[in-house]
């Protein structure tokens, strides 16, 4: 059934009456009413026979708009979903995604004398390694360091990257000279030419999807050990237990990966300000040997979106090399890698543009006044949390607050209403958080990360919605 008809530009104005229908601009809710819930789920086909009762594009549109859009949480909209360290989508990427859906390019071949696909997706990849510190330090060459990089889905795909590249490394370096590569041998095998018995990963609070990547890789999850430095400040690495760890295992058939989490965006903040700790704190990240980054997070650019730097890029291509058909291979010598070689998927969205779109945007002091915003946010809810007579700050109350990057854990001192405060505070609609569990109870998650954040309007929301709930009193959203 042919469309040409449709009129794109139309749905586009119909998409924008919607969202302003559902998510007013002036208070856009966290989550949907109940009763759009209900009515999106009822509108979903349930015969066998719906398939062959097409709707056709208009009536579709017309289903999309009216019932699956007010269903939806506005988590992009809202400028006070702190959930699950939820960015938003920032004007220009949304603007490149549009771009992206209407020209729909297949990024994984560098083809340069057909598309500009993958020169901007290598060229998105240099500006981001310039914004986080991970250009060369003495040339100041994004490309010095961190040969191999690529796009991905997110943290787990990048972890999945980057155990790959671990695994690979470690193992190549015990195998015979001349040996296939692991890609080749398989870890199996590469482990007994090796003689390597186990590999572990040494880590603290690492992140959750880190022993999954674990597992996808062949470690195994039990592979990924935490090495805290006390249980009061678990996200430290204790360095010194590490240490004895790898003198212990000295020539006992286990290898060892160490993976450390960083919030790296803290490198992009404003230097010689209050957030200079911050910053500190990522100072060497440039010494790893590869580096994960969500992009869909403090970045703002749409779902799924992750960023992969490795100092190897020949280690990269012998895990994720594509053993290539005729009509995928690119010219000889190419200066840019075929993604699918060094990523992976072969089939790939553009999803560099809206990445590239953000960072010309907003540039250096763009970026650092956005991430600033959404710090001092962070912060101001802390002394407010701290102060509070209702509340506690986790996970210590008497912490500086300059520690505080755009995460905030609190927990109501009245022990029945912490039992359901992170309902309480999301049932308001106008603001939404994660519940979380600290020291074996339970406890609230607030993670600032979206371009909206104005400091003002939007702690006073949090304020209210906080004072409300702990005083057990209806809260009222302002007009």
């Amino acid at each position: 059934m042919a469309h040409t008809s449709f009129d794109m530009q139309a749905f586009h104005a119909q998409i924008d009456d919607a969202l302003k229908k559902h998510f007013p601009p002036s208070s856009p809710p966290t989550l949907p009413h109940p009763s759009a819930l209900a009515r999106a789920a009822a509108s979903l086909p349930k015969a066998s026979d719906a398939l062959s009762k097409p709707l056709g594009v208009s009536a579709t549109t017309t289903h999309l708009l009216d019932d699956i859009v007010p269903a939806l949480s506005g988590q992009a909209l809202s400028p006070r979903y702190y959930g699950f360290v939820t960015g938003s989508v920032h004007p220009a990427a949304q603007a490149a995604e549009a771009v992206v859906a209407a020209l729909d390019q297949n990024v994984q071949v560098h083809l340069p004398d057909q598309t500009i696909a993958t020169d901007v997706e290598a060229s998105a990849l240099d500006l981001l390694a310039d914004l986080l510190g991970l250009s060369h330090p003495q040339t100041g060459a994004p490309r010095g360091i961190f040969t191999g990089r690529t796009f991905t889905t997110g943290a787990t795909g990048s972890n999945i990257l980057g155990l790959a590249c671990a695994r690979e490394h470690v193992l190549a370096r015990r195998v015979p000279p001349g040996s296939p590569s692991v890609g080749e041998l398989g870890i199996l095998g590469a482990c007994v030419a090796a003689g390597v018995t186990n590999i572990q990963v040494l880590t603290s609070m690492g992140h959750s999807s880190l022993s999954k990547a674990a597992s996808v890789v062949g470690l195994g999850r039990a592979s990924v050990k935490q090495m805290a430095k006390s249980p009061e400040r678990p996200w430290l690495l204790d360095v010194d237990a590490v240490e004895r760890e790898l003198v212990a295992r000295d020539g006992t058939g286990v290898a060892t990966i160490i993976a450390v989490t960083f919030g790296i965006f803290a490198a992009a903040l404003a230097p010689g300000t209050v957030f200079d700790k911050l910053r500190e704190r990522v100072s060497g990240v440039h010494l790893a040997d590869s580096i994960a980054v969500d992009g869909h997070k403090l970045l703002n650019v749409p779902y799924d979106c992750g960023m992969f730097f490795t100092r190897s890029l020949p280690t990269l291509t012998n895990v994720f090399t594509n053993p290539n058909a005729a009509y995928l291979a690119s010219s000889a010598g190419a200066p840019i890698p075929s993604p699918l070689n060094v990523g992976l998927e072969n089939s790939r969205r553009f999803r560099a543009l809206p990445a590239y779109a953000v960072l010309r945007s907003e540039g250096r002091k763009g970026m650092a006044a956005m991430l600033g915003r959404m710090v001092e946010l962070a912060r101001r809810i802390a002394c407010f949390v701290r102060d509070s007579e209702h509340y506690d700050w986790l996970p210590d109350g008497e912490a500086d607050v300059d520690d505080t990057h755009i995460i905030v854990l609190l927990r109501a001192k009245n022990l029945a209403l912490n039992d359901e405060l992170v309902a309480r505070i999301n049932e308001t609609r106008d603001m939404y958080v994660s519940g979380t569990s600290w020291g074996g109870r339970k406890a609230v998650r607030v993670a600032i990360g979206s371009w909206r954040v104005d400091v003002e309007r939007d702690f006073a929301v949090v304020e209210a919605i906080l004072s409300a709930v702990a005083e057990g009193r209806p809260y009222a959203a302002a007009v």
